[in-house]
């Protein structure tokens, strides 16, 4: 989940803090147009993606950082942009080598009953333990709609190769 998702003083959804830095050069380039063609319209958009690209650049910078503990209370509380921001910092932090941190936030996701939480906690768990120590994490996701997850319990299925329990 990117920076621009989500609720606080950041960007709304579709204003991501890259576009400040694509509307700067752009208003640049787009200026350099416009005089080299004479073209005053040219110019007058340009002023526009400078100020939209700063505006933009200030707004990112003044952002405050997440805390887990507050998006823990808002997704148990209902709040999906919360549960998302939990999952997000939850996969960065196994991306980043911390998968401690991220089995303790996609916990706290899949208490407020995030089915994508329940996938991802199923592949942290078996990455370390096992896909028999995976499969309920892998069944509540499977109940809750998960497509993927449904996949291993089919006949066939990593989970259900012969009708049994999970294979070690």
């Amino acid at each position: 989940m990117g920076p621009g998702s989500g609720s606080g003083p950041g960007p709304g959804p579709g204003l991501r803090p890259g576009l400040g830095y694509f509307l700067l050069p752009a208003g640049g380039a787009l200026s350099l147009t416009g005089v080299v063609t004479g073209n005053g319209t040219l110019i007058s958009l340009s002023w526009i993606m400078w100020v939209l690209g700063i505006l933009l650049l200030f707004r990112n910078r003044s952002r405050r950082a997440v805390d887990p503990r507050e998006l823990a209370a808002a997704a148990v509380a209902g709040d999906a942009r919360a549960v998302r921001k939990l999952r997000a910092l939850a996969l960065t932090a196994r991306a980043e080598g911390r998968p401690d941190t991220a089995e303790r936030l996609l916990r706290q996701a899949v208490k407020a009953g995030d089915v994508e939480s329940m996938w991802e906690l199923g592949r942290l768990v078996e990455q370390r333990e096992g896909l028999a120590a995976a499969e309920p994490w892998f069944r509540m996701a499977a109940e809750g709609g998960h497509a993927v997850a449904k996949r291993l319990f089919r006949p066939g299925g990593a989970l259900h190769p012969d009708g049994a329990g999970p294979t070690p």
